[in-house]
């Protein structure tokens, strides 16, 4: 699988986001240097090459995840994952990844590194790929007041552009900002700022304004994205926002901003109407059967040949690294809850699809999926160095499919909810006819039926009997986000459903953390061997990650008004709004 050389986009991305947001001007030679040659980008060969090179670098996986409750601390005392396992408490004394990784877990504003998987690396990617998106906008511009034709090629690439910087605010306001409530509410969350032209005056000032202000923004670029895009432009077009990717886009912003309709309306567009078809688009686990190195999982899930993908996004990452081995991982009740349980519908101690996935652990249960595996780019394979990379899956069919599912349910077509719901867990067993017969006979695995999601995904079961993990007797909590958020009592079974799916599919790739905030679920963490607890109320500040030190330093706008450190009131008071001078 050809994977593409995220150094050498990182050198082709122009004014990097450290210039934009954080940095004043001339404090690194990277500033004084000509950004690179798309200033004179001239035709639209050239415009659509530039494209290749603008995707954000950036994981947010990790980081997402360890602030969520899909990871845990091994290093406090707790039980074993596996229930066939003597239950007997224990606990650890690993090590930490890195410093960073403590201050994440226990919810503070990480100071202490800024390498991948951290917050800066995250606002600092974003907003460099967020800049070179701008830069191919201008130029897509000064070719159409030069006399140039919008033909099919050029429109495309406008189309592709809007939807890069349209999802690179959207993961940015999803990750430093509280979750969107409506339109009204999310006036009072700051948002991100929204960068709409080539930032070369390193003096400039940025406002954060709202979240509402934020995802208006996303919207227009959005739409507009969605009337140019067509896929004409590549021969490989799921390293792209393609066609299907925009729609996947579109449902997953409607599902955030609550508005159902728009997204049965842009799901179906790429899934079709008939389940039966749409199985055969579904993740075919029969390949996994030959893979035995954790970069043969990798491959098989990443790749970019497979239906089930719908776009890939190829980053510099070593979540794996930090997944495994270490303090903060993947273990005991956490992965339990996820996949090593117990559950009407299998009857082995784990979900039988994440025996075919690739789940790799280790002694101490540091578990974690082979679609998180790295990729490595040697630069030299004889001294055995070079880069790490893990390519992100950003839209799949399975993930579409699940918020289809909960979109119907929320307005009340239970019975096609239920459907979406069955055909999801359906496709969880398509396996290899010999995997079949091993987890098949017996009733070692059973199809989902809307009896069964009206029973056992009914309520939370009390502690003493068998746990039903991610379910609830009701999700009253939602009404926390916003009072127009109520989840009818028909419906909290299939909500509970896509909350115990969605857990499973999204593992490892930091949309655990989203669903909490926009659903308004609180959970605690337990940190070391005195179990100290760290909990995430519904209206914690915390629930929107601090922005970058240095940005803090030069007067960003916190994220955390309440918890950070004091900043100068007449150095934040400066601060201009960018927005209506773009």
């Amino acid at each position: 699988m050809k994977i593409n050389n995220i150094y050498n986009k990182v050198a082709a991305a122009g004014l990097g986001a450290l210039s934009m947001l954080i940095l004043p001007a001339c404090t690194d030679s990277f500033l004084d240097k000509e950004p690179d040659e798309r200033t004179n980008i001239g035709s639209v060969d050239n415009i659509i090459s530039m494209l290749t090179t603008c995707y954000p670098d950036a994981n947010y996986g990790w980081v997402c995840e360890i602030t969520s409750d899909n990871i845990m601390d091994q290093n406090s005392v707790h039980l074993p994952a596996p229930l066939n396992s003597k239950q007997t408490p224990t606990h650890f004394n690993l090590s930490s990844y890195g410093k960073q990784d403590d201050e994440m877990f226990r919810f503070e504003a990480v100071k202490s590194s800024s390498s991948e998987d951290t917050p800066a690396n995250i606002w600092n990617e974003y907003y460099s790929s967020i800049n070179s998106v701008n830069e191919v906008l201008s130029a897509i511009d000064n070719l159409l007041a030069n006399g140039t034709e919008l033909n099919e090629k050029l429109r495309a690439a406008r189309g592709e552009a809007l939807l890069i910087r349209a999802y690179s605010h959207f993961i940015l306001v999803n990750v430093f900002s509280q979750a969107y409530k409506d339109s009204i509410a999310s006036l009072q969350d700051v948002g991100v700022p929204y960068v709409t032209r080539v930032i070369t005056d390193f003096g400039t000032t940025f406002s954060r304004g709202s979240v509402t202000s934020t995802y208006q923004q996303i919207r227009a670029d959005l739409e507009q994205g969605l009337k140019d895009i067509s896929d004409i432009n590549y021969k490989m077009p799921k390293w792209h926002f393609n066609t299907e990717a925009a729609h996947a886009f579109a449902a997953r912003f409607y599902l955030f901003t609550r508005e159902y309709d728009k997204v049965v309306e842009h799901a179906n567009a790429v899934l079709g109407t008939d389940n039966e078809q749409l199985l055969t688009r579904m993740f075919d686990f029969s390949p996994l059967d030959d893979c035995v190195y954790m970069s043969d999982f990798a491959n098989a899930w990443q790749s970019p040949y497979i239906p089930s993908n719908i776009m890939l996004i190829d980053t510099g990452s070593i979540i794996f690294r930090h997944a495994r081995s270490h303090r903060f991982a993947q273990g005991g009740l956490v992965a339990r809850s996820i996949y090593y349980h117990p559950s009407p519908i299998w009857r082995w101690y784990a979900n039988p699809a994440a025996y075919m996935m690739g789940l790799f652990g280790t002694g101490n249960e540091s578990w974690a999926p082979g679609w998180i595996g790295e990729q490595f780019q040697y630069s030299d394979k004889v001294a055995g160095i070079g880069w790490a990379h893990t390519v992100r899956r950003e839209f799949t069919f399975a993930e579409l499919l699940l918020e289809r599912a909960e979109a119907r349910a929320m307005t009340n077509r239970l019975d096609s909810a239920s459907l979406d719901l069955c055909t999801y867990q359906k496709s969880l067993m398509n396996f290899s006819m010999s995997n079949r017969v091993t987890f098949e006979s017996n009733g070692n695995s059973k199809s989902l039926t809307d009896d069964v999601i009206q029973s056992w995904f009914s309520r939370a079961i009390p502690t003493g009997s068998t746990p039903n993990y991610n379910c609830f007797d009701n999700w009253d909590f939602t009404k926390h986000v916003s009072s127009s958020f109520v989840v009818p009592a028909d419906a909290v079974p299939y909500m509970n459903c896509v909350n115990y799916f969605r857990r499973f599919e999204t593992n490892f790739t930091g949309k655990r953390f989203f669903d909490l905030k926009r659903w308004g679920i609180e959970w605690t963490h337990e940190y070391g061997p005195d179990n100290i607890k760290y909990t995430m109320t519904w209206n914690d500040p915390r629930r929107a990650l601090e922005v970058p030190q240095d940005a803090l330093a030069v007067g960003m706008q916190p994220s955390r008004p309440l918890t950070v450190d004091s900043i100068s009131t007449s150095t934040s008071a400066t601060f201009q709004s960018i927005f209506g001078n773009n």
